[in-house]
């Protein structure tokens, strides 16, 4: 359905609507309110209907009780008034035809095309006939459980009309009329206004900041597409102007190339000290370095080396204030090696930027001092759209305040051919317009073979293949935390542990900032994410 979350006319066209998309088959297409401008007219359609193997159905939907009086429609609803159901279904049913006609990419002739009228609170009276309005072409209130049924009876009516649409036909007219397709130019113009708005947003939340100046020991936490990163860079940044030796730290590769990069952008005397992994911290201390299969050492043994080096370090060497962006992925033995490197560990400065809900690994830390705790309440980054597909996921209901974009899409596909399936996806937007360095392809099980043979060369060779632009990225969702493309094409391939699959669930929905197309088993997506989650996916069944 598009939109997603449609703002309806009145309760009986929600309540069609609902009706409707419950009885029709997961490859049919429903369009919401509709608007169609050309020179002579602005035409809104109620509900489109495009169902391969039948065709394209426009509804006039008309709620309140409505009558047909010597050949005058009438609603009432409160008070009375003429309407002309029929000629705006007719007039409607030719605007998608028409605007067509004029598409670029629209190359398949005309649709099979049928109006209705739809009238979910009224009760057409026995032998009901009117000459511009078959019995077949009105739906009442008796015939709600059978409207899909009527809709397909209509269009096999249909004479002199074009053969039904493919599968193929129904995507392309869904492409045409939602927009999902761009010339590229306009489409790398609208993203890098996307870009321009969600960083002014973000910005805003540096009067937090402002707030806090005076005070050494705070935890902010935030959802995802808060703003938190751009927070962290920014504390680091303040810190660092201000005279301090600062460390800006994080868990993943992935998130401290991208703060390094970014830290790469300010000017010399405001740079962190050091910027970087925790762990990459201990062996810049001289810690030898250990296996990457060697668990035991990561978690254990090289934090607890890194308190024994700290001690040995001069107070040049050590740090006035650590910031931590994502320090919900530390664990509670990394913590004793993070207060070791501050000058003062019993007063020194400590900011953490924490999401309990993306907590995606078998670890359990937090601070062992106390901080202050300070909330972000409001989503930023990800459109609206975006933003409500994993709003049920989060540990707080948060503000959507990234304006709006466009529809979510949902390909329902087996996990075994989740991969395959999200690969189509992935080169239909590149053919589409989408630059190579704003898509993403994500996995929540097996890697991507693309992905694999590009860590096969190292992993500093695979993340600076992120800020590649002649190809699109392929990654793992536990390696992108922290990190975001325009688009992301999410392939649900299965979990390893669905006891975690919530958390990667969350991580995976949120990373897309304009666009998000999600691959998957639509059991397994409701089973993991729950009914609100497939809901706004669309997910059926």
């Amino acid at each position: 359905m598009y939109p997603q979350d449609p703002a309806f006319a009145s309760p009986a066209e929600r309540l069609f609507v609902q009706s409707l998309r419950g009885q029709l088959p997961d490859d049919a297409v429903l369009i919401c309110n509709q608007r169609f401008t050309d020179r002579g007219a602005d035409r809104e359609a109620d509900v489109i209907v495009a169902w391969p193997g039948h065709g394209v159905a426009v509804l006039e939907v008309k709620g309140g009780s409505v009558s047909l009086q010597d050949g005058q429609w009438w609603q009432t609803g409160g008070r009375s008034k003429a309407i002309p159901p029929v000629e705006q279904a007719l007039k409607c049913k030719y605007a998608p035809r028409d605007f067509l006609d004029h598409a670029p990419r629209w190359s398949r002739g005309n649709p099979r095309l049928a109006h209705l009228v739809a009238l979910p609170t009224t009760t057409l009276p026995d032998g009901f006939v009117a000459p511009d309005a078959p019995r077949w072409a009105v739906i009442d209130k008796t015939e709600l459980d059978q409207a899909a049924g009527r809709i397909a009876s209509a269009l096999r009516r249909a004479e002199n009309q074009p053969d039904a649409p493919s599968a193929d036909d129904v995507e392309l007219l869904v492409d045409c009329l939602v927009g999902t397709l761009i010339p590229q130019a306009d489409l790398v113009a609208q993203l890098g206004e996307r870009e321009a708005a969600v960083e002014l947003l973000t910005k805003e939340q540096a009067r937090l900041l402002d707030f806090l100046e005076s005070h050494d020991r705070v935890e902010i936490r935030g959802g995802a597409g808060s703003g938190k990163t751009w927070l962290a860079v920014e504390k680091a940044r303040r810190l660092t102007a201000d005279g301090q030796r600062v460390a800006l730290l994080c868990y993943s590769r992935g998130l401290a190339e991208f703060l390094r990069r970014r830290v790469a952008t300010l000017p010399r005397k405001q740079r962190p000290a050091y910027v970087g992994e925790f762990h990459e911290l201990g062996i810049a201390w001289g810690v030898e370095r250990g296996r990457d299969d060697d668990g035991e050492y990561w978690e254990s043994r090289l934090p607890e080396e890194m308190v024994e080096r700290a001690g040995q370090l001069a107070a040049a060497d050590l740090f006035d204030a650590v910031v931590i962006d994502e320090a919900q992925d530390f664990d509670q033995s990394w913590w004793p090696a993070v207060l070791a490197s501050l000058r003062e560990p019993e007063n020194g400065c400590l900011y953490i930027f924490s999401d309990e809900g993306q907590r995606v690994f078998m670890r359990h830390g937090s601070s062992p001092v106390p901080l202050e705790t300070y909330d972000l309440k409001a989503n930023l980054r990800n459109t609206k759209q975006i933003g409500g597909t994993f709003s049920s996921l989060t540990r707080a209901q948060m503000t959507l305040l990234g304006g709006e974009g466009l529809p979510v899409r949902f390909v329902p596909c087996t996990d075994e051919d989740a991969l395959e399936v999200a690969d189509d996806v992935a080169v239909g937007l590149l053919d589409a317009g989408w630059p190579p360095e704003s898509v993403a392809l994500l996995t929540t099980l097996r890697r991507h073979p693309v992905q694999i043979e590009r860590q096969a060369a190292g992993q500093d060779a695979y993340w600076a293949s992120y800020w590649d632009d002649k190809d699109l990225f392929y990654g793992h969702v536990l390696g992108f935390k922290g990190l975001e493309r325009p688009a992301i094409v999410l392939a649900i391939n299965g979990f390893r542990d669905e006891q975690r699959a919530r958390e990667m669930l969350y991580v995976g929905l949120s990373r897309a900032r304009d666009l998000l197309v999600v691959c998957g088993d639509p059991e397994l997506i409701r089973r993991v994410g729950g009914d609100a989650v497939a809901h706004r996916l669309g997910v059926q069944g």
